[in-house]
């Protein structure tokens, strides 16, 4: 592993373990508006964004698509839990090798129950924060859901039906 690359610890050895065939893009606009992921050539729906949410239980981390309007009451109906936003001590604490809003969201790499949207995993390319701002990796759909194998899977179009 390079040294020189600028993605976190964890997020470069779980690459690794699993031989993930990655490319880390750095200076990505840190807005990471739609335009701004489409003037990188990245189509925003292939964006993984993820959220930390807590409550009395503990931790889980949601990831979805950039262009998914979810937000913590679907996820509080959906886990019929009482989540909120975790604050940036708790980022800080289990994501320890990454910077202060930089969200990887390989959460089973950092030891936090994760759910995940099952599209993304079925996609041609995934982009997610590495842990560091302003850096996106880069893998194929196959290498997300590798890198996600013990996560849960939601499909969000058949939970907004229910």
């Amino acid at each position: 592993m390079a040294q020189d690359m600028a993605i976190a610890t964890t997020v470069g050895d779980a690459l690794e373990f699993e031989s993930v065939d990655f490319r880390v893009l750095d200076q990505v606009p840190a807005d990471a508006s739609d335009e701004a992921l489409r003037a990188h050539g990245i189509a925003p729906e292939a964006h993984a964004k993820a959220l930390l949410l807590k409550d009395s239980q503990g931790f889980v981390l949601t990831v979805m698509p950039a262009t998914s309007d979810v937000d913590v009451d679907f996820w509080c109906q959906e886990l019929h839990r009482e989540l909120e936003p975790a604050g940036d001590d708790d980022l800080d604490e289990l994501f320890c090798d990454c910077e202060l809003g930089s969200v990887p969201p390989i959460g089973p790499w950092y030891r936090v129950p994760t759910i995940v949207e099952a599209s993304l995993c079925e996609r041609p390319k995934v982009f997610f924060d590495g842990g560091e701002s302003r850096t996106l990796v880069r893998v194929s759909g196959r290498g997300f859901a590798k890198l996600l194998k013990d996560a849960e899977r939601l499909e969000l179009s058949n939970a907004r039906q229910a």
